[in-house]
């Protein structure tokens, strides 16, 4: 049972979509504004955040930037902000998904399955490290490592570049990275998505302008530079 984190100041609004959520076989954790749901994550450790964007005092952008910091747990944004800058900025501060409102509770549980189905994406008896070079990606602890440096990554720039690592020396369409990294429920322009490559390369590559990993593919998609692929003892 995955255990989620809904953080709201409409205190009706959590008790009805905690009930919904519950009957859909999640476990379920509330808090009612910014301070409370950073304690809440910290001693509860959930899997996933459901996160309101307006709320007084601590606003969900900085809740979203600390639990991004603390813990990396995958948070979805709830907000009635639609404009292309705000999503953006969501997704910048580590949101893995953003619903704007009014919004159907079944649409909602389905990005969070979605979400969490992403997260999962290393199962425990297929622990692998892919080494692109000194980039040595661990799939079980979603971690990425330069020589002895940790590169710290938002979940989305992970997404990206772990899909690239998994697929290398093959030319991705930017429509199937774009699925792979948010999924069937959200559509992203090729903007958007080429945002996140540019901030991704800013981490990983010497020089962002001449890419040597995370390759553009013109008027295709992209490729990442080959490596070598390593199983831990035990697995072939």
């Amino acid at each position: 049972m995955s255990r989620i984190l809904l953080v709201d100041d409409d205190k009706t609004l959590l008790q009805f979509l905690g009930e919904y959520l519950t009957d859909d076989g999640f476990e379920i954790l509330t808090a009612s504004n910014g301070a409370e749901a950073l304690r809440t994550a910290y001693q509860h450790h959930p899997e996933l955040v459901v996160l309101d964007v307006m709320m007084p005092g601590m606003d969900g952008w900085e809740v979203c930037a600390r639990l991004h910091e603390m813990t990396g747990v995958p948070v979805v944004l709830v907000t009635g902000k639609t404009t292309e800058a705000d999503k953006l900025r969501g997704f910048k501060l580590g949101a893995d998904d953003y619903l704007t409102k009014p919004f159907s509770f079944a649409e909602l549980s389905a990005r969070i399955q979605a979400v969490l189905a992403r997260s999962r994406t290393a199962s425990p008896n297929a622990q692998h490290l892919i080494s692109l070079g000194d980039l040595v990606i661990d799939l079980e602890k979603r971690s990425v490592r330069q020589g002895d440096k940790e590169i710290s990554l938002t979940p989305t720039e992970y997404r990206l570049l772990e899909y690239l690592a998994r697929n290398q020396g093959r030319a991705v369409p930017e429509a199937e990275l774009a699925q792979a990294v948010w999924g069937t429920y959200r559509e992203e322009d090729a903007s958007t998505l080429r945002r996140f490559i540019w901030l991704l390369r800013k981490k990983v590559e010497e020089n962002p302008s001449d890419p040597k990993l995370v390759k553009t593919v013109r008027g295709f998609g992209y490729r990442m530079g080959t490596g070598s692929l390593k199983l831990p003892e035990g697995h072939s």
